[in-house]
C-alpha cells in the first residue's frame, strides 16, 4: 500500500482559517476596570464596559505618553502603571513566617 506524497507544492485539504493579528481580546470586566483607570487618568471620559476602538486608541495614547511602544493591548507595565497590577494586600512569604513562627494565645 502507498501513500501519496504530500510536498510544499501539494494541495492542501485544510479550509482557510481567518488569520488574525495574534491579539487576544480582553473581558468585559477586565475591560471596564482598564477603562475606569483611563478615565480616572483622563485618558477616556466614560467606560463602555467593552473593549473597543476608543479603549485601545485611549491605551495607545496612555503607553506613548509614558515613551513605551503603542500597543493596541496594555501590557504588564501600563496595567501597573494604571494602579491595575498585582494586589499588595495579598501575603507574602515573610507575613506567613511571622505568623507561622508566632505562639498561639491561649
Amino acid at each position: 500500500m502507498t501513500h501519496p506524497r504530500r510536498g510544499p507544492t501539494s494541495p492542501s485539504k485544510k479550509k482557510a482559517t481567518k488569520h488574525t493579528s495574534g491579539q487576544r481580546s480582553i473581558d468585559d470586566t477586565r475591560a471596564t476596570e482598564i477603562q475606569g483607570a483611563l478615565v480616572k487618568s483622563g485618558y477616556m471620559t466614560e467606560s463602555t464596559g467593552h473593549w473597543d476602538s476608543a479603549t485601545e486608541s485611549a491605551m495607545q495614547k496612555f503607553q506613548a505618553d509614558n515613551g513605551w511602544q503603542t500597543k493596541l493591548m496594555p501590557d504588564s507595565r501600563a496595567i501597573i502603571k494604571l494602579g491595575l497590577g498585582p494586589s499588595s494586600s495579598s501575603p507574602t512569604p515573610a507575613d506567613n513566617v511571622e505568623t507561622a513562627s508566632a505562639p498561639a494565645a491561649r
